[in-house]
């Protein structure tokens, strides 16, 4: 047997478990965020939209987690066949101060360039939204470590988001 095969196999089904895990933790958020919505009679943010920056996913129809009654997302792609959808940046969200139940965010606060920028954003969806769930990749994942606009690790626990610069 080839000696590569192996560590191959092994980089292979770490990265299965670690997306796996992701995609169960996004569709949980989204799932929690969507329920407080609800329950609380105001509308959904969804930041970073269902099909992200990649085309391949929206020409599947393979969303990544559910849309809100609203998306925002800096990428008109992100959004397909959202409506209604803004474009914006996560920075700067053009609705009064909390309009939405809940806002979730999946997969956009690590491609900002600095923790100033983060601690920027979940202060703009914190002036928006009566909650904010966060979505992210984790270092475990080669994939996310390989994307060159990766620029911070994110960790929630409870109500606290760490930042850490890449």
């Amino acid at each position: 047997m080839n000696p590569l095969i192996l560590p191959l196999l092994i980089v292979f089904t770490n990265e299965v478990v670690a997306m796996s895990a992701q995609q169960e933790e996004r569709g949980r958020k989204y799932e929690l965020a969507h329920a407080y919505a609800d329950y609380v009679g105001k509308p959904l943010l969804v930041v970073g939209g269902p099909y992200g920056a990649d085309s391949f996913r929206a020409g599947l129809n393979l969303p990544a987690h559910g849309w809100g009654d609203v998306c925002l997302d800096i990428s008109a792609e992100a959004c397909a066949d959202s409506t209604p959808y803004v474009q914006a940046d996560v920075r700067d969200i053009p609705f009064p101060n909390k309009y939405f139940g809940a806002a979730f965010c999946s997969h956009v606060l690590e491609h900002l360039p600095t923790a100033k920028d983060c601690i920027a954003a979940v202060n703009e969806l914190n002036r928006v939204a009566d909650i904010v769930l966060v979505a992210y990749p984790t270092p475990d994942s080669m994939i996310a470590c390989l994307i060159p606009d990766h620029w911070l690790w994110l960790h929630q626990e409870g109500n606290t988001l760490y930042i850490k610069q890449r």
